[in-house]
């Protein structure tokens, strides 16, 4: 599960240190630019709601299979000197990702569901390892291998890798469907407030990673600071989420619910991206490791969230693909805007306003999700309802 997971941020944050060679080399309209970063998040958020009909069709550890399989092959289509292989390559990365990562919290729920709240820590370290990476080594593979497409193409490299060790080490069985036992799926989440407060959480948290992701080496370049250092920067950022993500779920459970160390978290990220762009420039390293340290947390404590607001995997997996799905779809939201603010030639401050108040609403969404509630069904309707919490662990 770790070394899938670490395959599912590379394509996303490995492509934003390049911007500049990928718009010069194939003349890219800001427009284009834009669209090069909002696309795949919003990919993760149309395909997500996918991963529970191929799971329920082909079993969880072959949708996975497959989903590391579209994963290599779109990284190795978008690096083409093409503007449609691009951005074929692009979305197809983004629907994989999709797949993989919501079905991650389904697993853990599955395999150790009275660890699942540090499992889900684990993974998440290795998702936002696997990011830093991307990050960080982009534009020295790129100068190492002679250009931004072999760069790209390098991390179909690991995805293979992961392929083979996850249908080497896991058994790959098919589901056994029959008549009387049907597709577990219960009504009624659409119409539950507390789901939807976790989606809202999910969404704007990923919307402020994927503003960090696909631009923060861009607003750092009008900071006057080089490109490969910017890479750093972002690298670095991301690398420090490495520490929040496996901390956080244990953080979580020193209180009687995750909204403290969810509002600490968010707060902790706020500061450090208006650090970032409106600090002095000798506070902008000290930034980044704010900004990791409460962008890794979130992350992983919304991830658990998944897991800890379900009180069976079936409701899980349901949650999972609605909090993801809608929830990138949200996302997709926060990079769209900052490419247009760009456009529109809006400077730091006025980009940082817009962060600031997709953050308050993380953080009025996160007093909500992070009541000491659970998604249960109910025995008489059978529809999923919000348990009190006297039901809940």
């Amino acid at each position: 599960m770790v070394l899938v997971a670490l395959n599912l941020r590379p394509a996303l944050s490995s492509v934003s240190p390049l911007l500049a060679r990928l718009q010069a080399d194939l003349a890219l309209s800001p427009a284009a630019v834009g669209a090069l970063t909002t696309v795949p998040v919003l990919c993760l958020g149309l395909f997500a709601p996918l991963a529970p009909r191929l799971s329920h069709r082909l079993g969880i550890e072959r949708a996975l299979s497959f989903a590391l399989l579209l994963l290599g092959s779109a990284l190795l289509l978008r690096a083409q000197h093409q503007l449609f292989s691009l951005f074929a390559g692009t979305i197809l990365a983004g629907a994989a990702i999709g797949i993989g990562g919501t079905l991650l919290p389904v697993l853990v729920k599955r395999e150790m569901p009275e660890r699942a709240d540090l499992l889900t820590g684990v993974y998440t370290m290795a998702l936002c390892l696997g990011g830093a990476l991307g990050a960080g080594l982009s534009v020295p593979l790129a100068g190492l291998l002679g250009g931004w497409a072999p760069s790209i193409a390098f991390w179909a490299l690991p995805a293979a890798i992961a392929l083979i060790a996850w249908r080497g080490l896991v058994a790959h069985l098919w589901p056994q469907h029959t008549a009387d036992r049907p597709r577990e799926r219960h009504p009624g989440l659409s119409r539950n407030a507390l789901a939807w407060q976790v989606t809202v959480l999910m969404g704007t948290q990923s919307s402020i990673a994927y503003i960090v992701f696909g631009w923060l080496p861009v607003l750092l370049l009008q900071r006057g600071i080089g490109e490969a250092t910017a890479g750093l920067m972002l690298g670095f950022s991301v690398l420090t989420q490495l520490v929040s993500a496996l901390a956080a779920p244990w953080l979580g459970r020193l209180g009687r619910d995750q909204r403290p160390a969810l509002v600490g978290l968010l707060s902790l990220a706020a500061v450090g991206f208006a650090l970032a762009m409106l600090g002095p420039a000798s506070l902008v390293w000290p930034a980044m490791v704010l900004l990791g340290l409460g962008l890794g947390g979130t992350f992983s404590l919304a991830l658990t969230l998944l897991v800890l607001r379900s009180a069976t995997p079936a409701i899980a997996g349901q949650l999972s693909g609605m909090a993801q799905g809608m929830g990138y779809c949200i996302a997709a939201l926060g990079p769209f805007a900052v490419g247009l603010l760009l456009d529109w030639k809006v400077g730091l401050a006025g980009i940082t306003v817009l962060v600031l108040a997709i953050l308050a609403v993380a953080m009025a969404s996160a007093i909500l999700a992070g009541r000491r509630l659970q998604l249960r069904v109910d025995e008489s309707s059978g529809e999923i309802t919000t348990a009190p919490p006297e039901y809940c662990r």
